[in-house]
């Protein structure tokens, strides 16, 4: 069995994963931003699950999260779940904390980025990203980084499984009751990349959507792109991710 980070585990996508990696008999770890966020992973909490709690806004709360599992019996895999549809924490949430936890935590040899199909509305362009929240960022270039982020982890860490993943418009908080797609669905093509050992599962650099790689935008595979992307990221954080 596996053990799992699942980030922004609270509700929806995030907490459906979870509960059925702890019905497969995988060691999990859930996450929620705060303390009273944290109260609905009792039940959860109850069956097995570890809990971290951090706001991902904030990167001494991603740095202090990824310092206690670095400590813990190591990960195999992290779902990178969390993140938030607008407002300024955007970018804190959706691409830096996904980028640091990624730096910070080098052993998983699984690592699944929650994408949007809403990447191919993105633009492939750094100029006057604001990475610290201070104002209102993107959501459709947010997830057009992160989708890139995945790409370039698999291109420069070969031993690892690096993948994104769009859930698609599903009926979660987010996504609203009328959203038109399938919530079952939603999830399970991150746990399938996560666990299985299926040959389709065990591929990187994907860009999946109901367990079916689909092409994602140009910029995803634009190794000029990644590099701009990582460099950005390392140095508004001070940490650098290091290939394999």
């Amino acid at each position: 069995m596996s053990r799992i980070l699942v980030t922004g585990s609270a509700d929806g996508l995030g907490r459906a994963a979870a509960d059925a990696f702890l019905s497969a008999g995988h060691d999990v770890v859930v996450h929620a931003r705060n303390r009273q966020r944290a109260a609905a992973l009792d039940a959860l909490a109850a069956r097995g699950a570890h809990v971290v709690v951090g706001d991902f806004v904030e990167r001494d709360a991603v740095r202090r999260i990824a310092a206690g599992l670095s400590d813990a019996e190591p990960l195999d895999a992290v779902v990178h779940n969390a993140g938030v549809w607008s407002g300024p924490a955007v970018m804190p949430v959706n691409v830096v904390a996904p980028y640091l936890l990624t730096a910070l935590l080098p052993g998983p040899r699984r690592l699944v980025y929650l994408s949007s199909g809403s990447h191919f509305g993105g633009r492939p362009s750094l100029t006057g990203v604001d990475w610290r929240g201070g104002s209102a960022g993107s959501y459709a270039d947010s997830k057009l980084f992160v989708t890139a982020l995945a790409a370039a982890v698999a291109r420069l860490r070969p031993g690892v499984l690096s993948n994104a993943v769009d859930p698609g418009w599903v009926p979660t908080k987010m996504g609203g009751p009328n959203a038109p797609d399938d919530l079952e669905l939603g999830h399970r093509t991150q746990e399938w990349l996560a666990t299985s050992d299926e040959p389709a599962a065990l591929t990187t650099g994907g860009y999946w959507y109901h367990q079916q790689t689909q092409d994602p935008h140009p910029a995803v595979h634009d190794e000029e792109f990644q590099d701009r992307l990582l460099e950005a990221l390392a140095e508004e954080t001070g940490t650098a991710l290091e290939g394999r």
